[in-house]
């Protein structure tokens, strides 16, 4: 066995092998070989030329060399991307393991991220000092392989992360759901005792003989709040409708000035009011047109009241489609809604042929209606239940105001910097809702306001 060494020229006994030492001479005649490491044993040289010839095979040699150095920065590349990646998928599982807490995965996925910043750091040390020994194949099918594997983690732990936020959304969505129940639940029972025997149940226990104005008083306060209910659907209708609130306004009370857009839904308020209470002084609700009408009793009225205040609108008119409440009922639908509103509400006149034949619709709209018919019904049977004599007075438009007699319908002051001054005077608008007389006890009109300017 011979062994070959780079200098001048080559002695041998073979010619072959001479021919062979002198073309290798040519192809690697080197100034410089640089060491290249790998972890996996195998490992190459970049080879650099010893002088700059021009020959042929210099050229080949000076190509070859090029080639295998673009090679090995292409694998310390992919190797160094490939750990990225795996330093990503250490991160991620390191904030996987979070929460919930898992200190073991926290651990695990702590060391892989330092393992991978030490490799990093050594492979930085070893290019920096030309002590890299890589295979360009084998590390870029090596590198390739990690960054897939990494890779796969990062889904796994993705598609675990997803599954958990579905989890947990399945079980917000749970606990939101129970909470709907709950609040529908509880809705319906204040809803229950709101439109039933809730607020008038505190005449459950009461007597004929103990009847005095503050319990109609407290009976005309629900009745207002189921008049306020039912303009707020009847306001939605127009607005679905395309309705010009403010001209609708306008046609009801003309000139009327308001201080807020907003408070155009009191002049809705007082045209339900006024047409609800229409009649109100007879001892009918002049259902009938024959003043010698039979009057009932005082007592004969409070066991009507009492005998309506926990029913149901719908079932008890379903159940007495002929009982004089029915009637009422009827009555004030085809006087309050217009047939050409219910027309523009629904598109149709289905509702008014119903009540007019006899029967009654089951619509949110009707519904609401109907329990606001109720109660002012049975604010006229309370009425005409006690002792003393009960009417109804409406304050006239451009009157005054009076404390005794009315109050502001706005719980704000609306004009009060214009009041205060000299030149403007403060007069009624229109009036909301008419006050009552029970005796010598008044209980107050609520009447808007509007500053009128004094000549």
């Amino acid at each position: 066995m011979e062994t070959i060494k780079p200098k001048s020229g080559f002695n041998s006994s073979s010619s072959n092998k001479s021919k062979l030492a002198r073309t290798f001479q040519k192809v690697i005649n080197l100034r410089s070989a640089t060491k290249i490491a790998s972890t996996n044993g195998i490992g190459i040289c970049v080879l650099t030329s010893q002088h700059n010839g021009s020959t042929p095979a210099h050229k080949a040699s000076h190509g070859d060399s090029k080639l295998k150095h673009k090679a090995v920065l292409e694998a310390l590349i992919a190797k160094v991307f490939a750990s990225v990646t795996s330093i990503k998928a250490a991160y991620a599982e390191l904030q996987m393991a979070q929460n919930p807490y898992n200190s073991d995965a926290i651990q695990g996925a702590d060391q892989a991220v330092v393992e991978e910043l030490r490799a990093l750091s050594e492979l930085k040390r070893k290019f920096l000092k030309k002590e890299l020994d890589l295979s360009p194949q084998v590390t870029l099918m090596l590198a390739e392989i990690q960054e897939q594997q990494s890779l796969m983690r990062t889904y796994e732990i993705t598609i675990k992360k997803l599954e958990s936020d579905v989890e947990q959304r399945d079980s917000d969505i749970a606990s939101l759901h129970k909470q709907l129940e709950d609040c529908t639940g509880f809705n319906k029972s204040l809803e229950k005792k709101l439109n039933a025997s809730g607020p008038l149940s505190m005449f459950d226990n009461i007597q004929f003989t103990t009847l005095n104005p503050s319990h109609f008083l407290q009976v005309l306060h629900c009745a207002l709040r189921s008049v306020r209910s039912f303009v707020k659907i009847m306001i939605k209708e127009m607005e679905l409708a395309k309705w010009d609130l403010d001209a609708a306004a306008r046609a009801i009370e003309p000139g009327v000035v308001f201080a807020k857009q907003s408070h155009g839904c009191f002049v809705f308020e007082s045209f339900v009011c006024k047409t609800m209470l229409d009649d109100f002084n007879s001892h009918d609700f002049g259902l009938t047109k024959d003043s010698a009408s039979e009057k009932l009793n005082l007592e004969q009225y409070f066991n009507k009241f009492k005998n309506l205040k926990s029913v149901h609108p719908k079932s008890y008119l379903a159940q007495n489609p002929t009982s004089s409440f029915a009637k009422f009922t009827r009555t004030k639908y085809l006087n309050l809604v217009h047939a050409k509103m219910e027309c523009s509400f629904f598109g149709n006149l289905n509702q008014r042929k119903l009540i007019t034949s006899g029967g009654f619709p089951d619509t949110a709209f009707f519904t609401a209606f109907a329990e606001m018919a109720r109660r002012f019904w049975l604010l006229h049977c309370l009425g005409f239940s006690i002792h003393e004599q009960v009417s109804v007075f409406q304050v006239k438009k451009d009157c005054r105001f009076s404390e005794v007699y009315m109050e502001n319908v706005s719980e704000e002051s609306l004009f009060s910097g214009e009041i205060n001054e000299a030149n403007v005077d403060v007069r009624v608008s229109f009036t909301v809702v008419p006050g009552f007389k029970i005796g010598k006890t008044v209980i107050q009109s609520q009447v808007y306001l509007s500053p009128v300017s004094r000549r």
